[in-house]
């Protein structure tokens, strides 16, 4: 099993800290330099964790936990109205890049009214791109309960909050967390800071159970591994977008577009193998503005072999 920290300092003997992860099979997820000071997220195996942290204290850094991390979480609204897309709703998204997760807002296009409130598939399947979805409603309970058509039939994990607590909401959603509701100021006060880590915490523990799920089943390659590839394909090293490639727990999110770089993505090799014939790379649905990359599992790849064999 994976940990996942983050190294807070400067770039003196990062080279050595850069070696170390190797050495162990971690691998960096994201780096950024400032000056002199530098910020690396990695992912490195739970038995060699400490001695990893033991360097970065040693040359002088910070080290903090940030279980988030290699995620791509959607924090949905109702619509993207003022009614709908309080504070609150950014709040969250804030208190989860702060566990490490790369966040996104976004609202649906029909969701103002308990009785016409909508999600058409395209929503459906753009929001089912990211590694999990947190779905903000409002304060009035027969609301919330009237909604749920909005997120049951979501094929990632949801988690939901609100003002009250709804009824029946189980069977749509892995978590619910009331006390949040919409409010027209931000979550300052500790009680409401403590709501916002109760949310991520929650994410957290749901995410967590996909990791084992994966790890049951692992994955061929470390999504890490294929950012670290990536990274030296001109197009994406020279893109402008913010974080042009995006790690989530079975694969990656390129910024590039997909009918431009796809072929030459899948043409990639990894351990020997096209990377097009050990993933998944389809286009992604807004608008083909990104390259989605789902990595197949180990046993996927045995039974592909072992067909292949006896055709």
């Amino acid at each position: 099993m994976f940990k996942v920290m983050m190294y807070d300092g400067g770039v003196y003997r990062s080279d050595e800290l850069y070696e170390l992860i190797e050495d162990v099979g971690g691998v960096v997820l994201q780096k950024t330099r400032s000056s002199q000071m530098l910020t690396v997220t990695m992912s490195v195996p739970e038995e060699d964790a400490q001695l990893v942290e033991a360097l970065c204290l040693e040359i002088g850094g910070e080290v903090r936990q940030v279980p988030l991390a290699g995620t791509e979480i959607a924090v949905v609204g109702p619509t993207l109205g003022r009614h709908h897309m309080p504070h609150p709703i950014c709040d969250i998204a804030e208190q989860l890049r702060k566990y490490g997760a790369i966040t996104v807002v976004m609202g649906l296009a029909r969701g103002r009214g308990k009785d016409t409130a909508q999600i058409n598939l395209e929503e459906r399947l753009i929001i089912e791109e990211y590694d999990a979805a947190i779905f903000s409603l409002g304060n009035f309970k027969t609301c919330i309960e009237a909604k749920a058509d909005l997120f049951k039939d979501v094929r990632i994990p949801v988690i939901l909050t609100s003002g009250p607590m709804p009824e029946g909401m189980e069977e749509h959603c892995e978590a619910v967390i009331p006390g949040v509701g919409r409010k027209v100021s931000r979550m300052r006060s500790p009680e409401e800071r403590a709501k916002l880590a109760e949310i991520a915490d929650a994410v957290e523990e749901v995410l967590g159970h996909r990791r084992k799920a994966i790890e049951e089943d692992p994955l061929f390659v470390h999504p890490g591994e294929i950012k670290a590839l990536l990274e030296d394909y001109e197009p994406v090293d020279m893109c402008l977008r913010p974080a042009p490639i995006v790690m989530h727990l079975d694969g990656l999110r390129v910024k590039v577009p997909y009918a431009e770089h796809a072929g030459v993505i899948a043409d990639m090799t990894v351990y020997g193998r096209r990377l097009g014939d050990v993933c998944r790379i389809t286009p992604s649905k807004i608008s083909d503005s990104s390259i989605l990359i789902r990595i197949k599992t180990v046993a996927e790849i045995e039974y592909e072999d072992a067909r292949g064999d006896a055709a």
